[in-house]
């Protein structure tokens, strides 16, 4: 179970430094500046701290020069490569320091990172942000937080700056990262599944904004859904009461059948058949389509 802290307005002024000033960057930087801290930033390609400037933070040239002027340092750059690179000659002044890792990346790789920083006396929280660049500082923001938790307890009051809910996930540094892979994983797909449909709703004639409402519409009965699946995968039990893997194995056939008939690529919905097709290989056609988590390890 995690646990939140939510905005609060009145929050104790930190000395903060931001590495990394791409558009999420950036907004998290705004964020901190609108809670009354005290920023410092610094960016690999000059130019991107301007408006940040106007708005009272300052520019280090380097970033073991940015990352003195901070007792917590927050990193959000493309991956853990380039967090490496920026972090690694920094080392020295990060000695004591909170760093949040808020680099997206994968749950292995932040424990790594995790025991990089403890190798070099850096106190470490790793973290993903669950939200869009418009929802930071909002009501709506969400980022989560794995890694000691008396640092979290330390550094809640400023998480706060970044919006609305920061959910602390327990102390192994990878639960953080594991939880955005995994909410990742489903965006994409949902949304490459979108982009499919459309594609092959032209290709039948439909226009995508005939197709949109009804999308809509499938929307509306998934939060049901996903309470469900999520019941079923942690009990390891799938009643089939209202739908079957049968029906699914059916429905990707159609969809696959109606795909290569047009020379498009039939997607997920060719990797999906193959996991019903091993569902029902063992027996299992009467089960929820949930069952099918159980056929994707591969050997």
């Amino acid at each position: 179970m995690s646990e939140t802290a939510t905005n609060n307005p009145a929050v104790t002024p930190t000395a903060v430094t931001v590495l990394g000033l791409g558009p999420m960057g950036r907004a998290l930087s705004r964020a901190l500046l609108a809670a009354g801290h005290d920023l410092t930033v610094w960016n690999r390609t000059p130019g991107r701290a301007g408006e940040l400037l106007e708005l009272g933070a300052k520019e280090a040239a380097s970033p073991a020069d940015a990352v003195s002027a901070g007792d917590l340092v927050i990193v959000c750059v493309v991956d853990y490569d380039a967090a490496h690179a920026v972090l690694e000659p920094a080392a020295d002044a990060l000695r004591g320091r909170t760093l949040v890792n808020l680099t997206a990346d994968t749950p292995d790789r932040a424990r790594a990172t995790a025991e990089w920083a403890r190798e070099h006396g850096v106190e470490y929280l790793d973290g993903a942000i669950m939200s869009p660049v418009p929802l930071i500082g909002t009501a709506d923001a969400v980022v989560l937080y794995s890694g000691p938790a008396d640092l979290f307890e330390r550094h809640r009051r400023t998480f706060a700056a970044l919006g609305g809910t920061a959910a602390y996930l327990g102390a192994e540094p990878g639960r953080a990262a594991a939880h955005d892979v995994a909410l990742l994983d489903f965006f994409w797909t949902m949304t490459s599944g979108y982009t499919h449909a459309l594609a092959l709703a032209r290709a039948e004639g439909v226009s995508a904004e005939d197709i949109a409402p009804f999308a809509q519409g499938i929307l509306g009965f998934m939060p049901t859904l996903l309470d469900e699946f999520a019941r079923n995968v942690d009990a390891g039990d799938h009643p089939g009461d209202e739908s079957t893997i049968a029906s699914a194995h059916a429905t990707f056939e159609h969809i696959v059948h109606v795909a290569e008939h047009h020379r498009l690529d039939p997607g997920a919905a060719a990797a999906a058949l193959r996991l019903t097709t091993r569902a029902l290989a063992a027996g299992q056609g009467t089960h929820a389509f949930s069952r099918t988590a159980d056929h994707l390890r591969q050997g």
